[in-house]
Protein backbone atom coordinates (compact mmCIF):
# COMPACT_ATOMS: atom_id res chain seq x y z
CA UNK A 1 0.00 0.00 0.00
CA UNK A 2 1.37 3.28 -1.06
CA UNK A 3 1.06 5.75 1.86
CA UNK A 4 2.18 9.88 1.16
CA UNK A 5 1.94 13.31 2.66
CA UNK A 6 0.48 14.40 -0.26
CA UNK A 7 -2.79 14.82 -2.15
CA UNK A 8 -2.06 12.78 -5.33
CA UNK A 9 0.53 10.21 -6.01
CA UNK A 10 2.59 11.20 -9.48
CA UNK A 11 2.01 8.10 -11.96
CA UNK A 12 -1.03 7.34 -10.17
CA UNK A 13 -5.15 7.91 -11.29
CA UNK A 14 -7.20 8.18 -8.08
CA UNK A 15 -10.28 6.42 -9.05
CA UNK A 16 -12.45 6.29 -6.02
CA UNK A 17 -12.04 8.08 -2.16
CA UNK A 18 -13.13 5.91 0.11
CA UNK A 19 -13.10 8.18 3.56
CA UNK A 20 -10.87 9.52 6.31
CA UNK A 21 -9.11 6.39 7.89
CA UNK A 22 -6.77 6.85 11.12
CA UNK A 23 -4.69 5.29 14.10
CA UNK A 24 -4.83 6.33 17.91
CA UNK A 25 -2.91 5.26 20.93
CA UNK A 26 -2.32 7.34 24.18
CA UNK A 27 0.95 5.63 25.76
CA UNK A 28 3.06 5.90 28.35
CA UNK A 29 6.79 5.31 29.43
CA UNK A 30 6.85 2.72 32.35
CA UNK A 31 8.64 4.16 35.77
CA UNK A 32 12.14 2.79 34.76
CA UNK A 33 12.18 4.11 31.10
CA UNK A 34 11.06 7.43 33.33
CA UNK A 35 13.69 7.25 35.64
CA UNK A 36 16.47 6.50 33.27
CA UNK A 37 15.35 9.36 30.54
CA UNK A 38 15.28 11.52 33.62
CA UNK A 39 18.90 11.15 34.80
CA UNK A 40 19.88 10.81 30.56
CA UNK A 41 18.20 14.39 30.66
CA UNK A 42 20.27 15.82 32.91
CA UNK A 43 23.16 15.06 30.44
CA UNK A 44 21.70 16.49 27.87
CA UNK A 45 21.21 15.26 24.15
CA UNK A 46 18.75 12.31 22.46
CA UNK A 47 16.73 10.45 25.27
CA UNK A 48 16.65 7.10 23.46
CA UNK A 49 13.87 5.91 26.30
CA UNK A 50 11.57 8.57 24.57
CA UNK A 51 12.62 8.09 21.33
CA UNK A 52 12.21 4.42 20.90
CA UNK A 53 8.61 5.02 22.62
CA UNK A 54 7.41 7.41 20.00
CA UNK A 55 9.24 5.76 16.76
CA UNK A 56 6.81 2.45 18.26
CA UNK A 57 3.57 4.59 18.56
CA UNK A 58 3.84 5.47 15.53
CA UNK A 59 4.46 2.21 13.92
CA UNK A 60 1.36 1.42 15.83
CA UNK A 61 -1.14 3.66 14.58
CA UNK A 62 0.23 3.76 11.16
CA UNK A 63 -0.66 0.11 11.21
CA UNK A 64 -4.02 0.86 12.33
CA UNK A 65 -4.59 3.22 9.59
CA UNK A 66 -3.43 0.97 7.45
CA UNK A 67 -5.50 -1.68 8.99
CA UNK A 68 -8.62 0.73 8.53
CA UNK A 69 -7.79 1.65 4.43
CA UNK A 70 -7.35 -2.06 3.76
CA UNK A 71 -10.77 -2.91 5.12
CA UNK A 72 -12.24 -0.30 2.89
CA UNK A 73 -10.97 -1.72 -0.11
CA UNK A 74 -8.19 1.00 -0.59
CA UNK A 75 -4.38 0.09 -2.02
CA UNK A 76 -3.66 3.70 -0.96
CA UNK A 77 -3.40 6.78 1.67
CA UNK A 78 -3.01 10.37 0.60
CA UNK A 79 -2.52 13.37 2.64
CA UNK A 80 -0.99 11.29 5.74
CA UNK A 81 -0.55 13.72 9.02
CA UNK A 82 0.63 13.32 12.49
CA UNK A 83 -0.84 14.43 15.70
CA UNK A 84 0.63 14.08 19.12
CA UNK A 85 -0.69 16.08 22.58
CA UNK A 86 -0.13 15.10 25.84
CA UNK A 87 -2.85 13.95 28.44
CA UNK A 88 -2.44 14.95 31.44
CA UNK A 89 1.43 15.14 32.41
CA UNK A 90 2.35 11.72 31.74
CA UNK A 91 0.10 9.98 29.29
CA UNK A 92 1.03 10.98 25.26
CA UNK A 93 -1.52 10.69 22.49
CA UNK A 94 -0.69 9.85 18.84
CA UNK A 95 -3.25 9.84 15.99
CA UNK A 96 -1.75 8.91 12.22
CA UNK A 97 -4.76 9.72 9.59
CA UNK A 98 -5.13 10.49 5.96
CA UNK A 99 -7.53 9.63 3.00
CA UNK A 100 -8.03 6.04 1.67
CA UNK A 101 -7.91 5.98 -1.88
CA UNK A 102 -8.40 3.37 -4.89
CA UNK A 103 -5.24 4.45 -7.12
CA UNK A 104 -4.56 3.15 -10.39
CA UNK A 105 -0.71 2.91 -11.83
CA UNK A 106 -0.62 5.11 -15.36
CA UNK A 107 0.67 2.62 -17.77
CA UNK A 108 3.53 3.71 -20.44
CA UNK A 109 2.29 6.03 -23.07
CA UNK A 110 -0.27 7.17 -20.76
CA UNK A 111 0.41 11.13 -19.71
CA UNK A 112 1.76 11.59 -16.30
CA UNK A 113 3.03 7.99 -16.34
CA UNK A 114 5.96 7.61 -14.37
CA UNK A 115 8.51 4.48 -14.07
CA UNK A 116 7.18 3.60 -10.39
CA UNK A 117 3.98 3.47 -12.19
CA UNK A 118 4.75 1.96 -15.85
CA UNK A 119 6.58 -1.42 -13.58
CA UNK A 120 3.59 -0.89 -11.30
CA UNK A 121 0.68 -0.98 -14.07
CA UNK A 122 3.29 -3.93 -15.80
CA UNK A 123 2.68 -5.87 -12.16
CA UNK A 124 -1.19 -5.65 -12.78
CA UNK A 125 -1.37 -2.53 -10.60
CA UNK A 126 -3.81 -2.10 -8.08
Amino acid sequence: MLIVTTNDIPGYRIDAVLGEVMGMTVRSANIGANFVAGIRALGGGEVNEYTKLVYESRQQVMERMWNQATERGANAIVACRFDTGDIAAQFSEVCCYGTAVVAVPLAEGEPGATPQSINHAKQGGR
